[in-house]
């Protein structure tokens, strides 16, 4: 008998109404994408101080940190105390994806440096160009590694500064750091491979109402989406072969 794969999802964001009603959670989301039949997901809402057991962490196979409303780079109890369970995971080497907020998270914690984004938010359907000859063919990427991919990004802040150790494997114009990895066990994405369309223009409008934003801002986000999607199979493919350890047979 195969034993079941776990993860356990970090989610550092409440669920918004549309996203309960919709999908039931952001739980549903992010297994929706990532996960696969027969799998176990736990999901631990770290934004309200729910942790597991640091004694628990290794019977995940994996873990998945989501994005969050706040700044990775503050020092609020819950976000230090993330910090500390992923400098546990990385002692581990258990393989951890970090999306948005978790990407910094990653970032933040193995000596790098995150902030305010230079060169202003974003908000909308992105091209990320990805460095190729930092990936291995037949890593997770596949065989055929491509020469960008579309995104959604919904952010405010960003990697100033990489650790050391860590590898930039995308890039656009207005972000150095988009997508990097860590050893084998550390893969983080800027822009979010779970959103879709009606995700992302639920967030414009509430973020519209609430003077976060301009109409103009909220216009040209939606207007990124009118003609093409988000590589969202793509993100997914690759996603899972790094977090279940997969090399894809192409």
């Amino acid at each position: 008998m195969v034993e079941q794969k776990r993860y356990a999802l970090f989610l550092a964001t409440l669920d918004s109404e549309f996203v309960k009603k919709t999908y039931g959670g952001y739980h549903n989301v992010f297994v929706d994408t990532f996960g696969d039949e027969g799998e176990h997901w736990d999901s631990f809402r770290v934004v309200e101080g729910e942790f597991p057991e640091e004694k628990d962490l290794e019977k995940y196979d994996g873990f998945v940190i989501s994005g969050s409303s706040h700044d990775s780079f503050e020092n609020d109890a819950w976000i230090l105390k993330l910090c500390d369970i992923v400098k546990k995971l990385d002692e581990m080497k258990k393989k951890v994806l970090g999306i948005c907020f978790g990407h910094q998270i990653i970032a933040r914690v193995r000596g790098g440096t995150v902030g305010r984004a230079r060169k202003g938010p974003e908000l909308k359907l992105a091209d990320i160009t990805i460095v190729k000859d930092a990936i291995t063919p037949g890593s997770y990427f596949g065989n055929e590694i491509p020469d960008s991919i579309a995104i959604i990004k919904l952010h405010q802040d960003e990697v100033l500064v990489l650790p050391e150790t860590a590898k930039v494997l995308a890039y656009s114009d207005k972000y150095e750091v988009e997508m990097f990895s860590i050893e084998d066990h550390f893969f983080c994405i800027q822009g979010h491979p779970e959103y879709n369309r009606d995700i992302l223009f639920e967030i414009v409008d509430r973020v519209l109402r609430l003077g976060y934003i301009t109409q103009e801002m909220a216009d040209s986000a939606k207007a990124t989406l009118e003609n093409r999607g988000a590589d969202r199979k793509l993100l997914e493919t690759i996603c899972k072969n790094f977090l279940k350890g997969r090399v894809p047979a192409n």
